[in-house]
């Protein structure tokens, strides 16, 4: 029986590198994301599979239930949950809007933790599952400038390990990308493509492939490239506001 992923922020960026991926290996495919135009685009590409898009926004209280209950109501098993959809935001936490930030915790964490829960029970059913959260290398270390994205991205990662250790001995497993910069839209949203951050953003179809073979292989946790897991390492062992100075400068001007 052909296998489903489910993956959310399916449009562009990573999102649709994983598409693609898992498209070339046959799954059938959930795509979720605000723009339906797109969706139903991405969906006439591929005639081998079958592919249900949902037109939603995650960044909205209660979509994400809305989303598995459309998925249940047409009777889709979904076998692999990529939480992929997020977003950031570049500036002082005082003088960013704070309805964007209060949306922004909505999407990286609380659709991503609702998503989980509600796929993560049928998962149990079948004793069958894998899950992929998308998180950030900003998990490791406070980020000034980027407050409240770095902080959802540490949310992301604490979650998903303490998953792994909850689901230990089941056939259930949980990976988490942390990808540094990466060349996708993700930089033009934030207002970081012309930070120091971002002067070696790895391609994004490196970085999702290397997620992909992270989460079949039930790795739990995949740092891509390796000055950035050098990096991830380094801000563990030195004190964490030596590690937000440096953020801090990183996320400067080049």
């Amino acid at each position: 029986m052909t296998k489903t992923a489910l993956i959310t922020g399916a449009t562009s960026g990573l999102g649709y590198e994983f598409v693609k991926l898992f498209a070339n290996d046959g799954y059938n495919l959930v795509l979720v994301a605000r723009n339906g135009k797109k969706l139903e685009e991405i969906k006439q590409t591929y005639t081998n599979i079958d592919v249900t898009v949902i037109s939603k926004d995650l960044g909205v209280l209660g979509a994400p239930k809305e989303v598995f209950e459309e998925v249940e109501k047409r009777g889709i098993n979904v076998d692999i949950l990529v939480n992929n959809a997020g977003f950031g935001l570049m500036g002082k936490f005082d003088d960013l809007d704070i309805q964007k930030q209060v949306n922004m915790i909505q999407l990286n964490i609380t659709a991503l933790t609702e998503l989980t829960f509600y796929f993560l029970q049928k998962m149990k059913l079948n004793n069958s599952g894998r899950v992929l959260n998308v998180a950030s290398t900003a998990a490791f270390q406070p980020g000034p400038l980027m407050a409240v994205y770095y902080a959802t991205k540490a949310f992301v990662l604490s979650f998903s390990e303490a998953l792994v250790e909850e689901l230990a001995g089941s056939a259930i497993t949980v990976t988490t990308l942390c990808p540094g910069p990466t060349k996708t839209n993700f930089g033009s949203v934030a207002n970081v493509e012309g930070t120091k951050m971002f002067s070696s953003a790895m391609a994004s179809d490196l970085v999702a492939k290397k997620g992909y073979e992270a989460l079949m292989s039930g790795k739990r946790v995949i740092i891509t490239g390796g000055f950035n897991k050098a990096g991830a390492l380094g801000a563990k062992f030195m004190p964490r506001s030596t590690a937000a100075k440096i953020a801090k400068y990183i996320a400067g001007e080049k």
